[in-house]
Formats: structure tokens, C-alpha cells, sequence
């Protein structure tokens, strides 16, 4: 009972708090709405990348056998249980204008630190791997007598991918975008050291209440509100795909 009060009270607390300050009254001066605008605009381009290079990746570690094919899983995993300012460290170092890659990419005239597309890199970086292992999941969880009889019938690679793998591991996929999202949309440590925070340009939500907490409390509240939302529809929408991918697999 106490651990389930020390995770429901403090949210409690953020909400009554956030009603009783009226602190929507100044939000649109408090430069809220272009964090959220910003974070729209990034985590909808970082749950594409997402989807496009993750699914072959999380089909391939699924359906193929090849050496050292564990550890690759591990490594893909890394950056769910990295500290998020390690993985910014890391980044930086990699694609910053004085590191090596970062450099020649800065010479080439695409400079990526402290920029909106460090701030994808970065929520790319730390939520593509929650898509990944629940699309390996759903892909691996497909029957094999399925799959061996569409072979039979002649269903080549690529048909079989799309015809039947991917719409029974449907659930699995919607879920893990779905977690993968609210995991992007609430990114803080890896993109203040890789992309920074500058307001309507890198200052996504998370950045902008770590901004305005000392000057701005009210409005600090309601971007907190407006995330913890967020995070209670991902988990009640993929607890809702999760109960259906067996019905879908019979």
C-alpha cells in the first residue's frame, strides 16, 4: 500500500496543485505553446524514423539466426536502461562540431548539435528501442505453422512480410509506437546536452518546465500535467493493443 501511495500521490499533488494555482491564465505568455508545438513536431518525425528503420531491424533479429545476433539485441537495449545524460554525453561526443564525425558533418554544412534535428537524434536515440523489442516480440510470437503454410502456398519474402507477419503482429507494433512516442515526448537529458535549450527551436516540454520552475511555477505545473497525461493514455492505449494481439494471432 505504501508503494502504490508514493506512486499515486505525487501525481495527485501535480494535479490539484496545477487547478488550484490557475495557471492556465498565463500560458500564453509563458512560451508553453511552442514547447508543445515543437515537441508534436519532433516526436512525430522520431515515431516515423522510428517505424521505417526499427521494423526491419526488429523483423531480422526475429526471424533470422546469425552470429552473435544476442549480443546485438543487448547493445539495441543499452539506451533503455543508459542514463539519459550518458547518452547525450555520447552524442555529443559522436556528432558534436568538435568531434570527429560531427565535424566533418559541420564541414559539409550539416551541423547537428544544439539544433531540431539533435533534438530528434536524441529522442530517436533513447525510444526507438522500446519499438523495437515490442516489434521483435510480436513478429517472434507469430505461429510457425502460419508462417510455414504461407510459404507452402507460395508467399514469397516480401508477401509474407507484409501479408502476413505484419498484420498479425499489428498490436505489437501500434503498442511499441506507442510507448516509444510518450517515451520521446517526455526525453530530457539526452537532448539539454546534445540539442540544448532554446526556446521554439531545441526547448521541447520537459526542457521548458526545467526553464521556467523558479520563475514560472503555474505554468511549470501544466506542462507536467499535459505530460503525465500523456503517459497515462500511451500505457492505457498499449495495455489495450497488448489484449488484443492474441486474439488476432488465433
Amino acid at each position: 500500500m505504501l508503494m502504490f501511495l508514493l506512486f499515486v500521490l505525487p501525481l495527485v499533488t501535480l494535479f490539484l496543485r496545477a487547478l488550484g494555482e490557475r495557471g492556465w491564465e498565463g500560458l500564453p505568455e509563458s512560451g508553453l505553446a511552442q514547447a508543445i508545438g515543437l515537441s508534436i513536431v519532433t516526436t512525430a518525425i522520431t515515431t516515423l524514423l522510428t517505424f521505417a528503420m526499427g521494423t526491419p531491424l526488429a523483423y531480422t533479429l526475429a526471424m533470422r539466426r546469425f552470429p552473435f545476433a544476442r549480443g546485438v539485441e543487448i547493445l539495441i537495449e543499452v539506451p533503455i536502461v543508459l542514463p539519459p545524460a550518458v547518452a547525450g554525453l555520447a552524442l555529443l561526443l559522436l556528432l558534436g562540431r568538435t568531434a570527429w564525425l560531427g565535424g566533418l558533418l559541420a564541414d559539409a554544412g550539416l551541423a547537428l548539435a544544439f539544433t531540431t534535428t539533435a533534438v530528434v537524434i536524441s529522442q530517436l536515440f533513447v525510444s526507438a528501442p522500446f519499438y523495437i523489442r515490442s516489434a521483435q516480440v510480436g513478429f517472434a510470437g507469430v505461429p510457425v505453422e502460419i508462417i510455414q503454410a504461407a510459404q507452402v502456398d507460395g508467399a514469397g519474402e516480401w508477401r509474407l512480410f507484409w501479408n502476413i507477419m505484419m498484420p498479425l503482429a499489428r498490436s505489437s507494433l501500434l503498442s511499441g509506437l506507442v510507448l516509444s512516442w510518450a517515451r520521446a515526448m517526455g526525453e530530457f537529458g539526452a537532448t539539454i546536452l546534445f540539442a540544448g535549450s532554446i526556446q521554439g527551436r531545441t526547448q521541447t516540454m520537459p526542457l521548458f518546465i526545467y526553464n521556467v520552475i523558479e520563475r514560472d511555477l503555474a505554468a511549470a505545473m501544466w506542462a507536467g500535467v499535459i505530460l503525465v497525461i500523456v503517459a497515462l493514455g500511451a500505457l492505457i492505449a498499449a495495455q489495450f493493443l497488448r489484449r488484443g494481439e492474441a486474439t488476432a494471432i488465433v
